[in-house]
């Protein structure tokens, strides 16, 4: 049987009016009323009936909706009090789909998929529109779980997505582009027009396609150290790599012969500025680093 969809400007009206609810500006909540978005969405996470997905946000349910008509089953994240009644009205049709009030930052993950899902070993997939005031802290920790996700497919700030998929040179490119790109390769699928929600957002919006990467052929010594190097090198990005190391680490004559040293090392030229390195030149200079002791 065909459910109307959730997700039309109409649709999406009536349901807020049903429940006497508004968007909360606190939590970032725009709800997308644009069909042929979310389908979108579905499709660059090229979601299968086999596949276990993870959303978060679900908002009024209109993601929610797409993905259990696509997925095996979904696991629905929401912090809002004010929405779970919501989405028991608007996803009582779909018998595939849980919805757990909590705050995701404060989820198990690892735990969650093997109690929630009904078969703990299907293709697990990550799907979200995040709200944007957060979407750094959740996607971080969702990556520092390790957890096989064959995909994470996530609506974000269109700066912030181009800042995660930006290449080594670019204006973009920067710690946060290091550290999501250490664990997955991520390509921007698509741009979302802000005309697309109920209210309208101040940006404009981008679908990110995060995949697995392949593995690297060195690994760091120490991978919260070399987080912490992503971010040295670009705590000042104007300024030389050279200036922001020997800022964190100190300017004594012994220090900066341990870093002339490790970048000698490397073949790395302490004049160059951080957005020229690549992810593996930061994980060999790291090492070396470590090497002469800097840490």
């Amino acid at each position: 049987m065909d459910y109307p969809d959730i997700a039309t400007p109409l649709r999406t009206q009536a349901i807020m009016n049903q429940y006497g609810i508004n968007t909360k500006k606190s939590l970032g909540q725009n709800f997308l009323t644009d069909l042929n978005i979310l389908k979108q969405i579905v499709q660059a996470g090229n979601v299968q009936a086999s596949d276990n997905v993870i959303e978060i946000g679900p908002g009024i349910g209109a993601l929610t909706e797409q993905l259990a008509r696509a997925a095996k089953e979904v696991v629905a994240y929401e912090i809002d009090d004010r929405l779970i009644e919501v989405l028991a009205g608007t996803l009582a049709p779909y018998k595939n789909i849980k919805v757990i009030n909590q705050d995701i930052l404060k989820v198990d993950l690892k735990t969650a998929v093997t109690t929630e899902f009904s078969d703990s070993t299907a293709p697990l997939k990550l799907i979200a529109n995040l709200p944007y005031y957060i979407t750094t802290p959740i996607l971080m920790q969702v990556l520092e779980t390790g957890m096989p996700f064959e995909a994470i497919v996530v609506m974000m700030q269109k700066e912030v997505a181009n800042r995660l998929a930006a290449k080594p040179g670019t204006k973009e490119y920067g710690s946060l582009s290091l550290a999501v790109q250490y664990r997955m390769q991520a390509h921007v699928a698509f741009n979302v027009d802000r005309t697309s929600f109920i209210p309208n957002p101040n940006v404009d919006s981008a679908i990110v396609v995060l995949e697995p990467r392949e593995p690297l052929e060195v690994l760091p010594k120490n991978e919260r150290q070399l987080f912490e190097l992503f971010k040295i090198g670009f705590a000042m990005r104007r300024k030389t790599l050279w200036n922001n190391l020997t800022t964190a680490f100190g300017k004594t004559g012994t220090m900066q012969t341990k870093l002339l040293n490790a970048l000698e090392l490397v073949q790395i030229d302490p004049k160059i500025r951080a957005e020229k390195l690549t992810l593996e030149q930061f994980i060999a200079l790291h090492n070396a680093l470590s090497d002469e002791g800097v840490y």
